[in-house]
């Protein structure tokens, strides 16, 4: 189980921050992710791994004015 802002999510483990981020449609160009505290670089998404316990955080930019 890992907490994804704020909500529990159960995984089906082992997964990759990015097979997570692509399965739940996100659109990574417009997205931050915090893991455990840390912020991801767009470059490791595909190296990390998600683990029971983590707690994720995405936040989605919008565009306006």
């Amino acid at each position: 189980m890992i907490t994804v802002n704020g909500n529990e999510i159960f995984l089906t483990l082992p997964m990759t921050l990015s097979e997570y981020l692509e399965q739940n449609q996100y659109k990574l160009n417009r997205i931050a992710v915090e893991l455990n505290g840390n912020i991801i670089p767009k470059s490791e998404y595909t190296s990390v791994s998600l683990n029971d316990g983590d707690h994720l955080e995405v936040v989605s930019f919008v565009g306006g004015g």
